[in-house]
C-alpha cells in the first residue's frame, strides 16, 4: 500500500510540473486507487460471509442427523412392540417355540421393551394385540356382572321391558307383569325356607331375572330371618347377598350326619372259653330351618332311609327329637351354635295294656337335651362341618318336681357332624319370604 501511494504522489508532481494536463491525471489515479483498495477490502468481507454461511449449513446437518437417528429410534421401537405382541399372542395360543423366536428379535432391537410395552396397544385394527384388548373388556364386564346387565338394559328403547320372549307366543307373556308383582313372584320362590338355591337358578333365565334375582330386599329379608336383629348393618359387607354367602350360618338344603363306631364287650359264654365281642355303629342326624327349629335323630339306619324322612318337622318317626337353636359369636370371631332339644315321654303303653295285673306306672318326666356345637368349614365348602362343645341331658320328674342332669363324655363317643346336601330339600313353604 506505501509503494502505491509513493507511485501516485510521483506521478502526482510529474503531471504538476508539466501544467493543467495533470489535473486530469490525478482524477484518473483517484479513481484507479479507489477501485484498487475496494478491491483490496473485498476478500475479507467474503470469508468472514463463508465462515457465517458454513456455520451454518454444519448445524442443519447436525440437526437433520438428529432427526433422522430419532425417526430411527421409534422405528425400532415400533418394530420391537410389535415382534412383542406377536410373541405374546403365539405364547397364549401354546406355540412357545414361535413364541420365543419373536421375544428374542423384539429384545435384540430394544432390551427394555417388556417395560415400555402397552397391551392395550395394536399395530393394526384386527392384527396382533387384539386379543388384549378383547380380554381386558371381558374382564371389565365380568367383574360386576349385576351393573353391566343394567347398563345394557338401560341402553335399549324404552318401550321394551325387563324381559322380552325369544320367540312369538299368543299367550300372556311374563314380561307383561309390573315389576312389584314380578318381586313378589320371586320371594314366593325363595319363600320362607330360603330356598335361595332355586332363587339362583331362577336368575339363568335371562338378564332381567338375574337382576331382580340380585334385589337387595330379597336378600336382606334373608339376612334377617338368618340373624334377626344382630344384622340390622350390612356392613362390613359390601351387600346382603354378601352377608349371606360368607358369614358363618347353618345351612338348610342338606343335613349334618355323623357315624360312630365303637367295640362293646359282650357277655361270657356259659362255658368260661370265649367272650364276644360287639362292634356297635349309630348315626346322628341334624336337620336346621330357618324359623330357629332343629331336628335331631339318633338311630343305626342308615342315611339312603332316614334323610326322605327328616325333609319336614312333621315327619313321623320314632325317636326324633325336636327343639330350637340359636347362633352366637364370641368375641374370638367363632361362631357357635346352641341348641335345647326337648323328649316328652306319655304314660307306658303297657301299663294300658296290662292295667288288671296292678303293674307301677312309670314317672312322667321331661327331658331336655342341651347342645352346644362350633361351626367350623372343611375342604372348599362353608359352614359344612359342626364340631361337639358339650352335650347334656337334664331330666324332670312331674311327680316330685326333682331335676337330675346329666352330662355326657364329648371326646369319647361324638364324632364331628359334616354336612350332605340333598337335592330334593326344596321350598315346601306355602309363605312367601
Amino acid at each position: 500500500m506505501a509503494e502505491g501511494d509513493e507511485d501516485c504522489c510521483s506521478e502526482i508532481l510529474k503531471s504538476d510540473e508539466n501544467g493543467r494536463p495533470g489535473e486530469t491525471n490525478l482524477q484518473e489515479e483517484l479513481q484507479m486507487f479507489r477501485a484498487r483498495w475496494m478491491s483490496e477490502l473485498a476478500p475479507g468481507v467474503s470469508s468472514e460471509a463463508e465462515v457465517q454461511s458454513r456455520k451454518g449449513a454444519i448445524r442443519g446437518s447436525v440437526g437433520k442427523a438428529q432427526d433422522t437417528k430419532a425417526k430411527q429410534e421409534w422405528a425400532k421401537e415400533e418394530k420391537a412392540k410389535e415382534l412383542f405382541l406377536k410373541a405374546a399372542e403365539k405364547e397364549q395360543n401354546g406355540a412357545l417355540y414361535e413364541a420365543i423366536k419373536f421375544y428374542r428379535r423384539a429384545m435384540q432391537l430394544v432390551p427394555d421393551i417388556e417395560f415400555k410395552i402397552n397391551y392395550n396397544w395394536s399395530p393394526d385394527a384386527d392384527g396382533v394385540g387384539k386379543n388384549f384388548i378383547d380380554d381386558a373388556n371381558d374382564d371389565s364386564k365380568m367383574s360386576d356382572l349385576l351393573s353391566y346387565f343394567q347398563q345394557q338394559l338401560s341402553f335399549q328403547e324404552s318401550s321394551l321391558k325387563l324381559c322380552q320372549p325369544e320367540y312369538d307366543v299368543t299367550q300372556t307373556h311374563i314380561s307383561v307383569l309390573p315389576m312389584e308383582v314380578l318381586m313378589y313372584i320371586f320371594r314366593w320362590v325363595v319363600s320362607s325356607e330360603l330356598d335361595l338355591r332355586s332363587l339362583e337358578q331362577l336368575s339363568l333365565v335371562c338378564k332381567g331375572f338375574y337382576i331382580c334375582a340380585r334385589d337387595p330386599e330379597i336378600w336382606r329379608l334373608a339376612c334377617l330371618k338368618v340373624w334377626g336383629r344382630s344384622c340390622v348393618k350390612v356392613v362390613p359387607f359390601i351387600t346382603w347377598r354378601q352377608m349371606f354367602l360368607e358369614r358363618p350360618r347353618v345351612r338348610f338344603d342338606g343335613v349334618y350326619i355323623s357315624r360312630t363306631t365303637y367295640i362293646r364287650q359282650g357277655e361270657q359264654s356259659l362255658d368260661g372259653f370265649y367272650r364276644a365281642w360287639h362292634q356297635v355303629e349309630y348315626y346322628r342326624y341334624m336337620r336346621f330351618f330357618p324359623d330357629g327349629q332343629i331336628i335331631m335323630l339318633t338311630t343305626p339306619e342308615e342315611p339312603q332311609t332316614i334323610v326322605p324322612r327328616l325333609r319336614t318337622k312333621n315327619s313321623r318317626t320314632d325317636a326324633m327329637l325336636l327343639g330350637h337353636y340359636r347362633l352366637s359369636q364370641d368375641t374370638d370371631n367363632q361362631t357357635k351354635v346352641f341348641a335345647v332339644i326337648t323328649n316328652k315321654e306319655e304314660k307306658s303303653a303297657d301299663y294300658q295294656k296290662y292295667r288288671y295285673f296292678r303293674r307301677a306306672p312309670a314317672q312322667e318326666t321331661d327331658r331336655s337335651f342341651h347342645v352346644g356345637l362350633q361351626l367350623c368349614s372343611s375342604g372348599r365348602y362353608r359352614f359344612n362341618k359342626l364340631v361337639w362343645i358339650h352335650h347334656s341331658c337334664q331330666i324332670t320328674y312331674k311327680s316330685t318336681g326333682e331335676t337330675a342332669v346329666t352330662a355326657f363324655d364329648i371326646d369319647k363317643m361324638y364324632a364331628p357332624l359334616f354336612f350332605a346336601r340333598v337335592k330334593s330339600f326344596t321350598a315346601v313353604s306355602e309363605r312367601p319370604l
